[in-house]
């Protein structure tokens, strides 16, 4: 299906074409029509899918730019998807007369305060920020029609639930409300059940938790910081995320891999907001070609240009994983995720296969069970040489 097949406004059209989308993805195409009739949604579906068009597209198009009054809030884990939300949000409504505007902490409240004086029609927010100027700051809600929690599968595990039951609790008037997550946990199943009516349920990951468009690679390593240096030297890299479990092994790795490569930046959430965004712009207009993080840059965020994925440190649960590989391989591009295995990590990597029913590409010799989970053999996917069966290039992401 394409965006001219749907009934969307021609200024809204104009700006679709002019952003290059022609076709919509399938979480699109399932979630955009109910949305643009008024109903409730749940869409579960792979990080990288098109959520934020899912969304985003039919707010703009139902919004009414001749009301300043706030009509749709989304709401959102960390600052900086709620920067890239809006981004998007602004060039969907281009052509529209609609101000989208993003709050979150760290960011100067009187100027948001202006903002929202002067009109603002979809709000993007994190929501301990928007609970904090809904307390001390007048804020009219009852034009509110539209309500998104999105990546509400993260907000849970950061612990925003409770701001988030909070926040619904305010708005007693009838509205839309859309849930996007990219899994289900019980408590995320409960706000569904709590504040939705009806809803329109779409899942896309029943089958396959994977992000289907990534070479999972993986390697058994010993000393990991020399095998990234032999990694980056051997792979052809246009742009890659390296993750490490927390700030103080993204500060260590920063300063190791600067020593030997160019391009290296680091982006953790114990920086200020203005170094942040600053990376970010950076990385996504190229001029950073490794960016070491944290899981604080794992989650929504969408850089064009990421052809690698690459675990530093095994990831902590096999959704964190998916959230970090789904940051290459987006909407239908193809990309590499690599992930260096200790001899101590082996039994998280057997549950890892399991959960995820990842495809693995070993580089070099797979542990015996982590075979064994994912094809009940004893032999690596696809062979049965000793190096480990079927080889592809380490940089299959191309």
């Amino acid at each position: 299906m394409t965006f001219a097949e749907l009934d969307l406004k021609p200024d809204v059209l104009r700006a679709l074409k002019n952003m290059g989308f022609e076709d919509l993805t399938p979480i699109q195409e399932l979630a955009i029509p109910p949305v643009l009739e008024g109903r409730d949604l749940v869409g579960v579906a792979e990080t990288g899918s098109g959520k934020t068009g899912a969304c985003g597209i039919p707010l703009v198009n139902m919004a009414d730019p001749g009301s300043k009054d706030l009509q749709a809030l989304i709401l959102v884990p960390t600052r900086e998807l709620a920067q890239q939300y809006v981004s998007e949000l602004a060039d969907i409504s281009r052509h529209c007369g609609i101000a989208p505007f993003a709050m979150y902490g760290g960011f100067d409240m009187s100027i948001q305060r202006a903002k929202l004086r002067d009109g603002v029609q979809i709000l993007v927010a994190t929501p301990g920020r928007f609970i904090d100027y809904v307390w001390n700051n007048k804020l009219t809600l009852s034009g509110i029609r539209t309500v998104v929690l999105d990546e509400a599968d993260e907000m849970l595990r950061m612990g925003f639930i409770e701001n988030v039951d909070d926040i619904l609790a305010f708005l007693v008037h009838d509205h839309q409300t859309l849930l996007f997550s990219a899994t289900m946990p019980p408590e995320v199943g409960r706000l569904a059940d709590t504040y939705l009516t009806d809803p329109v349920k779409v899942e896309l990951t029943k089958d396959q938790k994977a992000p289907s468009s990534l070479a999972h690679h993986f390697a058994m390593v010993n000393d990991r910081l020399e095998a990234l240096h032999d990694y980056v030297r051997e792979t052809t890299i246009k742009q890659a995320l390296i993750f490490c479990n927390s700030r103080s092994g993204v500060d260590r790795l920063f300063r190791q891999l600067r020593e030997r490569q160019d391009g290296v930046d680091l982006l953790h959430g114990g920086m200020e907001q203005t170094q942040r965004t600053a990376i970010y712009r950076g990385f996504r207009s190229q001029k950073i070609r490794y960016l070491i993080a944290t899981d604080v840059a794992a989650r929504g965020l969408d850089f064009d240009h990421v052809t690698h994925v690459i675990n530093y440190e095994f990831p902590r649960s096999p959704v964190s994983y998916t959230h970090r590989t789904g940051r290459a391989g987006r909407m239908g591009r193809t990309g590499v995720a690599m992930t260096f295995v200790t001899a101590s990590e082996t039994r998280d990597l057997d549950r890892l296969l399991k959960t995820n029913q990842v495809d693995p590409v070993w580089q070099g010799d797979p542990p015996r069970n982590a075979e064994k989970s994912v094809n009940g053999s004893g032999k690596s996917p696809g062979g049965s040489n000793r190096r480990g069966g079927r080889r592809r290039r380490s940089g299959g992401g191309r």
